[in-house]
């Protein structure tokens, strides 16, 4: 995140907040087999995804400036894809903190809209172990103990039916991130072509120098996160649906940061994977450890009937030479192929199966908004 000095911050939210809607090395140890050298059968049927996320940097006045107008500029931007045919299938915001985020929803066109934990979610559950050493406020003038003046940031644009949304606020969080009722939010679509659905995860993590304090702090509470994020898909998520997992996770050149538990992860990071020779994929950047590269990622995980592999990789909304960037990130867009076999895919539905009740408590379930 982008934000004042601390001795201007004060003043600053101040008269912002009411405007503000209340809402290491590589880890990978087992290589996944690329799609090439997957076996295949006569059957097989495939589709393929698009996936964007992108910190659209929506940052309310005064501690950002034109962002209204960037916000709307990303909506049309996303709109010119969808009239040549190339817009994401799904997209994944971060910072989207603007009343103006509406104007980019309604500009790009797209179907379904769900948003992540507002201003007054709280986080539920067990908290993890590690937790108990850390002090929720220890550094005042940089935000922590001010109160959450925003949401979490979190949206999710579809072109696909959105079938469920879940939220997650992070309990954990280090100076001026504290502001963010920052955390993690899933959908869950339908797929074309039939086969079933996907989960699909964003969040936005604790930053680094951004927080203003010092470094010990902001990684704790980053891996606190990690720790809430993982708790949050082994909650929410079962293997039987592909996984993909995307956002601002504020890993770049932070290997202690990147690292953290990744033993533990169900999925694995797309620029680890098609780093791979074997794996085949577009657009991979030729640089040592990308996944070191950037603050935003993307992952995947398929355990049932449904393989799913990135197979492309590309930048958008990056500085072209004849205009400048609309955030101070580039967009990150991955094309996902799934495949399946219809006669497997029919044999694991029948397999245990269960009736299925509508769960009428789930307290992150919103709307899919249709322009």
């Amino acid at each position: 995140m982008a934000y004042l000095t601390s001795a201007t911050m004060a003043a600053a939210l101040t008269a912002a907040s009411a405007a503000i809607p209340n809402e290491t090395p590589s880890i990978l140890s087992t290589p996944v087999t690329p799609a090439a050298a997957l076996a295949a059968t006569a059957d097989d049927q495939s589709t393929e995804i698009s996936v964007l996320t992108y910190n659209v940097k929506g940052l309310p006045w005064p501690i950002a400036k034109g962002r209204a107008q960037a916000l709307r500029e990303i909506g049309e931007e996303l709109a010119l894809l969808r009239r040549e045919g190339r817009q994401p299938d799904v997209v994944l915001i971060q910072e989207g903190f603007r009343d103006e985020i509406e104007d980019l929803v309604a500009a790009s066109g797209y179907a379904h809209w769900a948003r992540g934990p507002g201003r007054a979610e709280r986080a539920a559950g067990p908290a993890p172990e590690d937790g108990k050493l850390f002090r929720p406020i220890r550094y005042l003038r940089s935000g922590e103990g001010w109160g959450k003046l925003t949401g979490a940031g979190l949206h999710v644009l579809s072109e696909l039916p959105i079938l469920d949304v879940r939220n997650a606020p992070y309990r954990y969080c280090a100076g001026f991130d504290c502001l963010a009722n920052k955390g993690v939010m899933m959908v869950r679509l339908s797929l074309p072509g039939g086969p079933g659905e996907i989960d699909i995860v964003n969040t936005h993590m604790n930053s680094r120098k951004a927080a203003k304090v010092p470094t010990e702090r902001s990684l704790q509470a980053h891996r606190l996160q990690t720790d809430e994020l993982l708790d949050f898909i082994k909650a929410n998520w079962t293997a039987e649906r592909p996984l993909l997992v995307g956002g601002d996770f504020n890993v770049k050149n932070a290997p202690d940061r990147y690292g953290w538990r990744a033993s533990a992860r169900p999925y694995q990071v797309v620029s680890e994977f098609c780093s791979q020779a074997a794996a085949a994929c577009e657009g991979q950047a030729p640089v040592e450890q990308p996944w070191l590269k950037s603050q935003d990622l993307q992952a995947f995980v398929s355990k049932g009937a449904i393989d799913v592999r990135p197979i492309r990789i590309d930048t958008l909304f990056g500085h072209d030479g004849l205009k400048a960037r609309l955030s101070d990130h580039d967009g990150y867009l991955v094309r996902y192929r799934l495949s399946w076999s219809p006669t497997v895919l029919a044999a694991a539905r029948n397999v245990g199966a269960v009736e299925v009740r509508p769960q009428l408590k789930n307290p992150g379930l919103r709307v899919s908004v249709k322009y």
